[in-house]
């Protein structure tokens, strides 16, 4: 058994293989917490707080092939948090004259949180790749079908006619909504450094004139955002992340609840063109990635709900809501992540079926475009007699299973109006054209 055992994603295909799993893992996070650990030093060594070969024997020694997960982990338990062993085994690492300068003046939640940003900093670049991907992909279905009609539908039943282009284009504005939330939280990811109690007594106490300047020398050193503040129970920046997340996998979940509905066997307007097969039925073509997206966007939610919860924090520093945070914010880092790559997959080989749209346009006998007849017949007859006249052949043209516009042809007092461009549904999406021009000109 090898210590990666526990996080090799067998139940977790959504995420499995992709950057997010390689960027969140154990070794990910052993090596961010070592990287958080040596620009400590280098940032004091900056300000002359320490020794510069004291920082380049701390940067050599934080070699995440020297340490042993599986050890960390057992030795964790012993004080809440693996920074402590860590701490023990990276200072025996750097040698007895460079060893008492690695982690001082910290405290173990100034190393895990700049650890987590840096995390989600890294594992948030190849998920804002994959959103610009899916983008992409969207915006080229949605000039393509721009003017493709299809029955759109509200409460499960049709509605009025609308467009794939239309469709397309609002699932593109969701990415990138997604996308720029996601850009923006990542652009605020701060580093932490607060000692203790966040008040950075420590780093006086070792000779800093001004230890204020010490968290933007190490936010520099780590490539993260210098805090205003030690945000020890100040969670604005993981709660800010949480919601950034679980919008994308909602906004993306969305798009997977559509494609899922449009692709079912009887409608089949859409389908996955790199469907997955059934164990036991060899016909099945399933849309998995649209399936795995889903169940991410069911996932992210309550993964959110335990960091806002974790708001609450007591004191200067937590017991617990910290703690409780570290597993939920990188399952919601993975499932965001893997989403963001099923979505750009699914997109790039979306099949789309226009034929069966337009036939599927026909199913109610032309009650799909009686609202546009309403506002046809109002003129000529009444606002009051338009919609009786309406209700009642729509009920006949449902139960008999004849045409809508056969039935309004038959009646003497429309004996004289050309309702034909009325009648068809494919000329009767409204504006979905025009929305669909003006969505696609946003960059």
């Amino acid at each position: 058994m090898t210590s990666a055992d526990s996080d090799t994603g067998l139940l977790a295909p959504g995420w499995t293989a992709s950057p997010a799993a390689a960027e969140t893992g154990d070794a990910a996070f052993l090596r961010a917490l070592l990287d958080a650990e040596a620009a400590l030093t280098r940032a004091q060594a900056g300000l002359g707080l320490v020794p510069a070969e004291a920082a380049q024997a701390v940067t050599e020694a934080s070699d995440p092939g020297r340490f042993d997960i599986a050890s960390l982990a057992e030795r964790a338990r012993g004080g809440g948090n693996p920074v402590i062993p860590l701490v023990a085994d990276l200072t025996r690492a750097a040698g007895e004259d460079h060893g008492p300068y690695v982690h001082r003046g910290a405290t173990s939640q100034d190393i895990v949180d700049s650890a987590l940003m840096l995390v989600a900093h890294r594992a948030l670049g190849p998920a804002l790749t994959d959103l610009d991907r899916c983008q992409r992909a969207l915006a080229g279905l949605a000039a393509e079908h721009r003017d493709t009609p299809m029955p759109g539908r509200t409460l499960t039943q049709h509605a009025v006619p609308t467009t794939f282009g239309l469709k397309a284009a609002g699932w593109r504005s969701l990415v990138l909504d997604a996308r720029d939330r996601v850009t923006a939280v990542r652009n605020s990811l701060p580093a932490q450094l607060g000692g203790a109690a966040g008040t950075l007594a420590a780093f006086t106490a070792y000779g800093a004139d001004d230890a204020t300047a010490l968290p933007a020398a190490y936010a520099a050193e780590l490539g993260l955002r210098a805090p205003l503040l030690p945000w020890h129970t100040l969670r604005t920046p993981v709660a800010d992340l949480a919601g950034a997340l679980a919008f994308t996998a909602g906004a993306l979940g969305k798009l997977a609840a559509d494609v899922l509905t449009l692709s079912r066997t009887e409608i089949a307007e859409v389908a996955d063109g790199g469907a997955g097969g059934s164990s036991a039925m060899p016909h099945k073509a399933n849309p998995v990635r649209a399936t795995l997206i889903a169940a991410a966007a069911r996932r992210a939610p309550l993964l959110a709900a335990t960091l806002y919860g974790s708001l609450a924090a007591e004191d200067e520093r937590p017991a617990g809501a910290w703690h409780a945070e570290w597993e939920p914010l990188r399952d919601l880092l993975r499932l965001v992540g893997g989403a963001a790559r099923d979505a750009a997959e699914l997109t790039g080989i979306l099949r789309v079926f226009p034929d069966r749209m337009r036939e599927h346009l026909g199913l109610t006998h032309g009650l799909i475009v009686s609202e546009r007849l309403a506002a046809e017949l109002t003129p000529v007859l009444g606002r009051a007699r338009a919609k009786e006249l309406l209700t009642r052949l729509s009920r006949r043209a449902h139960e008999e299973g004849r045409e809508l516009g056969e039935l309004l042809a038959a009646e003497d007092e429309l004996k004289d109006l050309d309702l034909s461009a009325a009648g068809d549904p494919a000329r009767c999406t409204g504006s979905a054209g025009v929305l669909t021009d003006r969505a696609l000109e946003r960059p």
